[in-house]
């Protein structure tokens, strides 16, 4: 599953940022839409509704992925929470500043591999990186105070989980199905392999 790849990553470009706004408003439309099957699962109890958390920063993942350069996943998240905030989020402001956080967590990730890996592992990792943020904005916002240690624990594990598939399996091959249509090369700096193709 690895996709490594040596070059350096370019800056981004006017189109990076247009397509990355269009892939943020798509995906906070979906955070909209998304909450009443937030809700729907709530009832089923033992944090089920965790599972399913991750979606609220799968945009900062298949941005980069898409696009692969940095500044993306940062962008794209804080360009989702915007468009859910726009469209009427019962959480008001706080979704802007969660999705700040959420996307700088997942960018750094991303950093850290020097944005030159978009394999599903790394894509996982950023995710649950944007999931750790959530809990520090959960702390802040006193959401999770309460919580008995072991409802906390379970609160935790499947929160992690859950954004693990669904930012990275999720994420990983909802992309690879784009790459299918072509679109995504027009998108991604050249790379060593595209060179080595040519060469053949």
């Amino acid at each position: 599953m690895s996709q490594i790849v040596h070059h350096p990553s370019k800056g981004l470009k006017l189109v990076d940022i247009l397509v990355t706004i269009v892939i943020a408003v798509v995906f906070g439309i979906v955070y909209k839409l998304w909450s009443p099957v937030y809700y729907a699962v709530k009832p089923l109890g033992f944090q089920a509704d965790q599972l399913v958390y991750g979606m609220y920063f799968i945009a900062s993942t298949v941005a980069y992925l898409i696009i692969r350069k940095p500044g993306v996943a940062l962008l794209a998240e804080i360009g989702a929470a915007s468009a859910e905030l726009i469209t009427g989020s019962e959480w008001g402001l706080s979704v802007l500043v969660s999705g700040i956080v959420q996307g700088l967590f997942a960018e750094l990730v991303f950093a850290a591999f020097r944005y030159r890996n978009y394999s599903l592992g790394v894509a996982g990792l950023a995710g649950i990186a944007a999931c750790i943020a959530s809990f520090i904005m959960d702390l802040y916002y006193n959401y999770i105070d309460d919580l008995a240690a072991w409802n906390l624990t379970v609160m935790i594990v499947a929160r992690v989980i859950g954004s693990f598939i669904i930012c990275g399996v999720f994420a990983y091959y909802l992309v690879k199905a784009l790459e299918l249509t072509g679109v995504t090369n027009l998108l991604r700096p050249v790379s060593k392999a595209d060179y080595d193709a040519l060469e053949k």
